[in-house]
């Protein structure tokens, strides 16, 4: 047979059905699964849709081979060893489930239903069996309400205040710009499919900056990369907003009918001369005068709003002043102008009519996410304890911030665990009881899309392995086990998919469920990315439907919503807020710094990796070699003052952990400052720690966003 036929021979034994990709991250590429005999043997990219055409990042690059890895969970298992040890075996779903509704019956007979908490956040990004599949069940239970705030909420509830919840610049519409500022994200590694139509501007004589501490993969393809200090952008931002309203570079009349709040925004920004936000940012006077006069006067103006501006204090300020730029001068008027932060706020989602949130008793304690450590260990006084704890979708030993104390408070022998995952993570291996789940050409589920305007439907290609099942399918389980008899938990999976979107907004006409399941993915109906400027004439979704420069939600100080929902992301926000945004310093730069304590001189940060996403494929053997071990970026100035020599192994520090990583000597980064990527399991590095030993539990001031950036760390050279 010749090759020719034989490749003819193999395509027409192979089936493929449409998906699209599970992970947190605002691309969702459309996928094709190709299957043979009911086994996945290729996963590619779908070359219709105009957003991800085809393409695939290299953290899917064996996503078909995923499915197959021999360390899999394919049943459940009971701890046998120590906690830690990852020593278990194989129980029957039966023995797990009564397990679980013994050990529960006992804690709330004794303590009460908030002595249980849930753990999750996006694992998995579908809309069934994502971040909020398991909310149903623990607001039935009466659990404690865990407030998820991993990432986004401190820049979402910041965007919200300043613009409502819209999707704001169309990312397709990148092409028609002719000024692009990319702030705090590094594209080419977390929006890979977005970068092309950066390119495509550029290519027509855009110019692109990026705005970061280090020299990333985009910095490195960008026309001029702007070093700002961590944790400084709101200094910057204002110091742009005063140089254009003194250099008369406002738009006035957009400022007049579209905005709320010009005087008081006018006398806050003249507290930022150029020379003082120099100062604070690091950047040189005359850069700041470059960047604020020519992003005011090169229509289209566009900012790509990345998620790492919130991680500092006051991170939430920055993003709300960052937000304000495009309308002082107008740039919403034009396609390809404004910014785009989350456009999520696009899709018509009634998540509440699935979550059930009424089912949430008066008084039921909120415990955030992030907290966690504190919460097990004591430091955080509750009553009653926590005494089990329910993970899933989530891996919080590697991603939650100080994570020795997180390690402390999972050891405790009264602590009951369960955990659903795929594999054993650093934090299954202190569960009690291990629940396997399935991997996406598995399931079903309308995906999660809060990077485009695309709805999308997977489909599942090929059978669960062993004894796995999907999260959905995992909640009606143990409500069943728990006695729970609601018409609730006998909705099918279409019925629930129904419940969770309006499919009569304007946006979804048309697009119904069966459509999806016909071509896999639909463009909302909301204006094409040609033509679409849906602020042109104002029509924010504030509650002035203007831009608020002084918000509305702040009025008097303190935000009217105490805690804001949007579908997927809880926020709540405490204590003063002003109205108009402010710089909120850096609190380990200002109680740590050089100047101040020269125990931790180093300011440590610790973007997301190229070749996993989060902690997910760090246990995958090529993508591992593809990202490689973890290595620190450090000034050769810094390493010398160290004796720290490139390619050798260093220890990282301070009072809260500590983590070893290889030394990579670079330019990319400036004096005082280093870079690690987060993501890899601390299991599998050198000292069984990774980089979120360092990082701090607090909390920036909107949102209750994590603030990883804010990290004071000393390095010295491993003997």
């Amino acid at each position: 047979m010749s090759v020719q036929a034989s490749t003819m021979s193999v395509q027409a034994s192979t089936r493929t059905v449409r998906g699209a990709c599970p992970q947190d991250c605002p691309d969702t590429c459309a996928f094709i699964y190709h299957v043979k005999d009911d086994k996945l043997v290729e996963v590619t990219g779908d070359p219709d849709h105009p957003m991800t055409r085809g393409g695939l990042c290299v953290k899917l690059k064996d996503f078909a081979e995923h499915h197959y890895n021999p360390d899999r969970i394919l049943y459940p298992m009971k701890r046998t060893g120590p906690k830690g040890s990852g020593q278990y075996e194989r129980i029957s779903w039966d023995e797990a489930l009564t397990t679980i509704k013994t050990k529960w019956t006992e804690i709330i007979d004794q303590y009460g239903s908030t002595a249980i908490m849930p753990h999750a956040y996006l694992g998995n990004q579908g809309t069934a069996n994502g971040l909020t599949a398991g909310d149903a069940f623990f607001n039935r239970l009466g659990s404690t309400v865990a407030e998820k705030t991993y990432c986004e909420s401190g820049s979402s509830t910041a965007w919200v205040m300043t613009v409502g919840p819209t999707g704001g610049l169309d990312v397709e519409s990148l092409a028609y710009a002719k000024y692009i500022i990319v702030w705090g994200m590094n594209m080419v590694s977390t929006n890979l499919h977005a970068w092309p139509f950066v390119l495509e501007a550029k290519a027509k004589g855009a110019k692109i900056v990026v705005i970061d501490p280090f020299k990333s993969r985009t910095a490195k393809q960008a026309d001029w990369h702007i070093a700002i200090k961590p944790g400084t952008d709101a200094a910057l931002a204002l110091g742009m907003m005063n140089i254009i309203i003194q250099e008369g570079l406002v738009d006035y009349d957009y400022v007049e009918k579209y905005t709320l709040g010009y005087e008081e925004l006018k006398a806050r920004t003249a507290e930022f001369s150029v020379e003082k936000v120099s100062e604070i940012t690091g950047i040189p006077v005359a850069d700041i005068l470059k960047l604020a006069r020519e992003y005011a006067t090169t229509p289209p103006a566009a900012i790509r709003e990345g998620v790492a501006v919130e991680r500092c204090p006051g991170g939430g300020d920055a993003v709300r002043a960052i937000t304000c730029l495009p309308a002082l001068i107008g740039a919403w008027r034009h396609v390809g102008g404004g910014a785009v932060e989350m456009p999520i706020y696009e899709f018509p989602m009634s998540v509440a009519h699935v979550s059930r949130p009424d089912w949430i008793k008066p008084g039921t304690r909120v415990i955030n996410e992030l907290d966690l450590g504190a919460a097990l260990t004591g430091k955080m006084k509750l009553d009653p304890p926590i005494k089990s704890v329910f993970v899933y979708n989530s891996n919080p030993v590697s991603q939650a911030p100080d994570a020795g104390e997180l390690v402390r408070g999972l050891q405790r022998e009264d602590l009951f665990m369960v955990c659903s995952e795929l594999f054993i993570t650093d934090t299954a291996r202190y569960a009690d009881i291990l629940l396997p789940s399935t991997m996406q050409a598995e399931q079903y589920d309308i995906m999660v899309t809060w990077g485009h305007l695309y709805i999308m439907l997977n489909q599942p290609a090929i059978p669960a392995p062993g004894e796995c099942v999907a999260n959905i399918d995992l909640f009606r389980k143990l409500a069943k086990t728990m006695g729970f008899n609601d018409d609730y938990w006998d909705l099918t999976d279409d019925e629930w998919l129904t419940l969770s979107y309006d499919w009569s907004s304007p946006a979804l006409e048309g697009i119904t469920l069966d459509l999806l399941k016909k071509e896999g993915w639909k463009r909302l109906n909301i204006g094409m990315p040609d033509v679409r400027a849906p602020h042109a004439e104002g029509n924010f979704k504030t509650p002035s439907g203007k831009c608020e420069f002084k918000s509305s939600m702040a009025e008097g100080g303190n935000m009217v919503l105490d805690v804001w929902r949007s579908g997927y992301t809880e926020m709540q926000v405490g204590g003063y807020v002003d109205p108009v945004p402010n710089y909120i310093p850096p609190h380990e730069a200002n109680t740590r710094g050089p100047d101040k304590s020269p125990q931790f001189p180093l300011n440590l940060i610790s973007p997301k990796p190229h070749a996993f996403l989060n902690t997910q494929y760090g246990n995958e053997t090529p993508q591992m070699k593809r990202q490689g071990e973890q290595r620190i970026m450090i000034n050769p100035a810094d390493a010398a003052m160290r004796s720290i020599a490139q390619g050798t192994y260093v220890r990282v520090f301070n009072e809260r952990g500590n983590f070893e990583a290889k030394a990579d000597l670079t330019e990319d980064v400036g004096a005082g400052l280093i870079v690690t990527n987060v993501g890899h399991w601390p299991g599998l590095n050198r000292t069984g720690t990774a980089v979120n030993s360092t990082t701090a539990p607090r909390h920036a001031n909107l949102g209750q966003a994590g603030v990883y950036s804010d990290n004071r760390v000393q390095v010295e050279a491993i003997a």
